[in-house]
């Protein structure tokens, strides 16, 4: 493949743009430079194009929005419509209301709604509001929760972030109750909520999230599920209705509007009517074409039973990844991890640590068969049977490179450019 194109927008934007990119996820660190494309013309479906016009199908699918596919016709004629009569007004539009009510209607927790435009925005919110509600500052967090100082503090992305800041976040560990039970006691009456994924790559175990909820509420703090990644997804109404544990609060976005950006804030009544004291204010927070996406996005997953499918192609390409592992002896090596609708291809070498030498020579050869790999799999409805099938030829023969690369101990001198780099690491 040619990526002439990619690379001259590439070093125009190293003199425009910081890190290249609006999103570190998305950037140049994350794909093998010299042979990856750097940026995209449009997309269709579970395909896109880069601006070199090379062909990929993807699973990353925007790091997860476009659980429909792009370039969706009903989620598209919402927006037209609701284009030709504006976008942001003087006044509330009745469309706030609207989408409200259905997401009442649909998530277990959900009394009442405020929005927002990014993840980061809800989460934040809801650490403010608890902190508000309970008269507390600490908080206890799992998971990845967006940019703002309050969490990005406990990673290594923390430049910029005050040590006071820093300090009033601590981390617990998943599946291990006794983390979090230390937190409080050695924070009593300090911890004003408890956020965090309900699942990511590892499923909860021994009753892990009601007994977080137990803990959480004995200490009369508040739990706080942040289903930015989740919601929509595992269920209709999130991991909450999909594990039967309801939080006090939640926080959606990612998949409600398609690839429009709008999130959301829901939860007990009591806790979101403080949210008429704390400040959570900002011009385009009721943006109307993000509103009408969302509404024809949640029907459309409604009427199409959009999370059986994503559930059953899930499934359908992790037993083909699975089965071709196991074929070729790389059990240890390279791991599925996650639930069927959004998993997670890992790498591992023989010591067990994270190889992202080895990710980087799996996504090379994946490129240069037309699969845009970054090691997620956000399945969206545009995943079809074929197009899986597609896909495992293409992670068969490169499974069968990566093999090779470890049993002869080169796969440094396969690559043929830069190895990719993690965004971050927790501290």
């Amino acid at each position: 493949m040619n990526f002439g194109n990619s690379q001259k927008f590439l070093q125009k934007a190293k003199k425009l743009i910081p890190s290249c990119t609006q999103t570190f996820s998305k950037g140049p660190t994350q794909f093998v430079q010299g042979v990856a494309p750097n940026f995209v013309s449009h997309a269709d479906g579970c395909k896109l194009w880069d601006v070199d016009g090379n062909e990929f199908i993807d699973y990353t699918m925007a790091l997860g929005p476009m659980i429909l596919g792009y370039n969706y016709p009903r989620v598209n004629e919402a927006i037209v419509s609701q284009l030709k009569e504006g976008t942001t007004f003087t006044l509330p539009h009745k469309i706030e209301v609207e989408l409200a009510e259905l997401l009442v209607d649909i998530i277990p927790c959900a009394e009442m709604v405020r929005y927002g435009k990014n993840g980061s925005d809800v989460t934040s919110a809801a650490v403010r509001v608890a902190r508000a509600f309970t008269g507390r500052e600490k908080i206890a967090c799992c998971g990845y929760h967006g940019w703002q100082d309050w969490y990005i503090g406990t990673t290594t992305r923390n430049e910029g972030v005050p040590k006071c800041v820093k300090d009033l976040t601590l981390t617990f560990e998943y599946n291990n109750i006794d983390s979090l039970v230390e937190i409080f006691d050695k924070h009593k009456d300090e911890i004003a909520c408890v956020i965090m994924e309900p699942v990511s790559t590892i499923e909860p175990q021994d009753n892990f999230l009601e007994e977080v909820k137990k803990v959480t509420h004995e200490n009369d703090a508040i739990l706080v599920f942040d289903e930015v990644v989740t919601g929509f997804r595992i269920a209709l109404g999130g991991a909450q209705e999909y594990y039967g544990v309801t939080p006090d609060l939640a926080c959606f976005g990612k998949g409600m509007a398609n690839g429009m950006p709008l999130s959301a804030i829901v939860g007990k009544r009591e806790i979101m009517k403080e949210f008429e004291k704390v400040f959570f204010s900002f011009t385009f927070g009721g943006e109307t074409l993000s509103i009408a996406a969302a509404i024809a996005t949640i029907n459309e997953i409604i009427d199409k039973n959009v999370i059986e499918h994503i559930w059953k192609i899930g499934r359908y390409l992790i037993e083909g990844i699975q089965k071709f592992i196991e074929e070729n002896g790389l059990e240890g090596y390279v791991e599925i991890r996650g639930l069927p609708p959004r998993m997670v291809m890992t790498f591992k070498d023989e010591e067990g640590r994270e190889s992202l030498e080895m990710k980087s020579l799996f996504q090379q050869e994946c490129i240069k068969r037309g699969v845009l790999f970054t090691g997620a799999h956000n399945i969206s409805l545009a995943h079809t049977e074929e197009i899986v099938d597609k896909t495992l030829e293409v992670y068969e023969e490169c499974l069968i490179i990566l093999q090779d690369g470890i049993e002869k101990d080169n796969i440094k001198e396969k690559l043929e450019g830069s190895v990719v780099n993690p965004v971050f690491r927790k501290i």
